[in-house]
């Protein structure tokens, strides 16, 4: 049983580090990987003994997320793939794991879209006409894959979540 309930509390973090590295590189999080999350949720939550009011906390959680994300995409300030990542994220994360979710992302989005705009600066010479996922990642005035500042927040929280409590305390 104790086999079963890491393997599903595994999903959260494989697929955050599948995120960002798939926005990194490609400066897309594919729809799969949130509708993963959100399947992977349910029966992780069950089997670890959260009570139906905590699973609809988590899914209220998850909404506002989505309520707000959809508001920042609106805005241009997120992309869509980063919106259900984080919403999805959130229905993992609960109350306690989502507020140390928003505030680490922040921080460490903020500090790598300094280092990338950094790094576009003073590495442009030596990734000029060349081809790739660098160069992309590159570019002047680019994106910014916010998906890696959302995986690198995510691994942050999760100990903080009502699921990893439940694992620990059982």
């Amino acid at each position: 049983m104790e086999a079963l309930q890491l393997l599903l509390l595994a999903i959260l973090p494989a697929l955050a580090i599948v995120a960002g590295l798939k926005d990194l590189t490609s400066m897309k999080i594919p729809n799969w990987i949130s509708g993963l999350l959100i399947l992977g949720f349910y029966p992780t939550a069950l089997l670890l003994g959260l009570a139906p009011m905590a699973l609809a906390i988590h899914t209220g959680v998850a909404a506002a997320a989505l309520l707000i994300g959809m508001g920042l995409f609106a805005l241009h300030l997120l992309g869509g793939g980063d919106v259900k990542l984080m919403a999805s994220t959130c229905l993992w994360l609960g109350v306690p794991g989502s507020g140390v979710f928003v505030l680490t992302t922040a921080v460490i989005g903020g500090l790598f879209c300094l280092a990338l705009l950094f790094a576009r600066v003073w590495l442009q010479p030596y990734v000029a006409n060349r081809s790739g996922w660098v160069a992309r990642l590159m570019e002047p005035k680019g994106h910014i894959p916010y998906g890696v500042a959302i995986a690198a927040g995510a691994l942050v929280a999760y100990p903080a979540s009502p699921l990893m409590v439940a694992f620990l305390a059982g």
